[in-house]
């Protein structure tokens, strides 16, 4: 089975990712880690400002990393913001069998009153460095990713005013709503 937890930065993608990895065993990946990877090796001239590029430009070794995974019988949870509403096209039916993909949004009314919070918590797994988040944008992307639920047909695990962040409750979700 592969997870992929897609959605905006600093929604806590990579926490949940790290609880599932330790209720399932399944090993993640973060794309930010991949990312990296292409930016420092100079393999890409994009940088670490071009999210949207960045974004289409991993796109295609992510998913053939996926369907590696799917051909040996191996599970894998793939966390970022780099995946795409449409990453279903990468796939024939066979290997979208294997596939789980959730997205996850925090609502502006819940960025406003706790963006302390989640500025607060973006270290909690990886340490940032030189990470100055902007509330409006966090707010736009989060409300890119909503649409692109709504397009693609994607779950999307929206934090909202009304919701607890419960990082160990999403992935229980998550674990219920892939079939684990």
């Amino acid at each position: 089975m592969i997870i992929l937890i897609g959605g905006s930065s600093h929604v806590g993608k990579t926490l949940i990712a790290q609880k599932l990895l330790e209720r399932t065993h399944f090993p993640y990946i973060s794309l930010d880690h991949l990312k990296m990877g292409y930016i420092r090796s100079g393999r890409t001239n994009l940088t670490v400002e071009d999210d949207y590029k960045m974004r289409y430009f991993l796109w295609p070794f992510v998913a053939e990393m996926i369907k590696t995974a799917i051909e040996n019988d191996q599970n894998m949870i793939v966390e970022g913001c780099y995946i795409p509403g449409e990453w279903k096209l990468a796939f024939s039916p066979e290997y979208l069998s294997k596939i789980y993909c959730t997205f996850i949004t925090m609502d502006e009314e819940y960025l406003r009153a706790n963006f302390d919070k989640v500025v607060g918590k973006a270290s909690v797994i990886e340490k940032r460095l030189c990470d100055d988040p902007d509330l409006e944008r966090l707010i736009m992307c989060s409300k890119e990713f909503k649409a692109d639920c709504e397009k693609y047909d994607i779950p999307n695990l929206e934090i909202t005013a009304g919701t607890t962040y419960d990082a160990d409750a999403f992935a229980d979700r998550i674990i219920k709503a892939a079939g684990l």
